[in-house]
């Protein structure tokens, strides 16, 4: 298991966050790791170059991990496939007039797994995104078999979005390694509590009854003052 996937029930759910201070938790129990998108959209034109821009959520990723950018980084191994659109990955790629190619990015997630012990790999939105016109992400992870840690929240249509997540995964015969609840989108979505607290009762529940070998993770906002804020803690068994 030296690579997991991080994908989410949507776009903007908290995937960027959850991976980033996920991979903080593994560094600080000794394990060498790296982060690495599967493709960027909405990354902004160097004026003076001209050139395509670092993955915004690369350097967010860095930035919660508490370190500066690293080769890999440096010469886009942990992003290869960067795009201006902020549209899905098939659109943003065919109005570049580029072709992505799949094969690129496993090479590049072959070349981090010689160098570190796990590969944290975030997609871009939801588990049925396009990448390009005729491969879904879903059909990229399961290709891989890569196990997947999907990130949800409590704002309404959480459960739905959640469930209809799970399923696909299972009918892909691939393994749901975790899902992290994000009460960090809940604060910033100012989420009813009542749904929220819902919500999280019966992820919990269905997630024992179907899916007992899962993992539940929780990111909980706290005081900023807090030097272990926003801090995931990890199960002896994770990895």
């Amino acid at each position: 298991m030296s690579v997991l996937f991080i994908s989410g029930i949507d776009t903007d759910i908290g995937k960027t966050y959850a991976t980033g201070l996920l991979a903080k938790a593994l560094m600080q129990q000794g394990i060498d790791v790296i982060t690495q998108k599967l493709v960027q959209t909405g990354v902004a034109i160097d004026r003076y170059s001209g050139e395509m821009n670092m993955a915004d959520d690369i350097v967010t990723h860095r930035e919660l991990m508490g370190m500066p950018l690293q080769p890999c980084d440096l010469d886009f191994t942990t992003c290869p496939y960067r795009y201006e659109k902020p549209a899905s990955p098939h659109l943003s790629a065919r109005l570049s007039k580029q072709t992505l190619n799949p094969e690129m990015i496993t090479n590049a997630t072959r070349r981090l797994q010689a160098d570190y012990d796990v590969v944290l790999l975030e997609g871009a939105g939801g588990l049925l995104v396009p990448i390009t016109e005729q491969l879904l992400t879903l059909d990229y992870i399961a290709s891989q078999n890569y196990p997947i840690i999907l990130v949800t929240s409590g704002r309404l249509g959480s459960i739905n979005h959640t469930l209809l997540s799970l399923e696909a995964i299972t009918s892909r015969g691939l393994k749901v390694h975790s899902v992290i609840y994000n009460h960090i989108h809940d604060a910033a979505d100012n989420t009813d509590a009542e749904i929220a607290n819902s919500t999280i009762d019966f992820l919990q529940h269905y997630l024992k009854k179907n899916y007992p070998d899962t993992h539940w993770l929780q990111l909980a906002q706290q005081d900023k003052n807090d030097s272990n804020a926003n801090e995931l803690t990890l199960p002896k068994d994770f990895i």
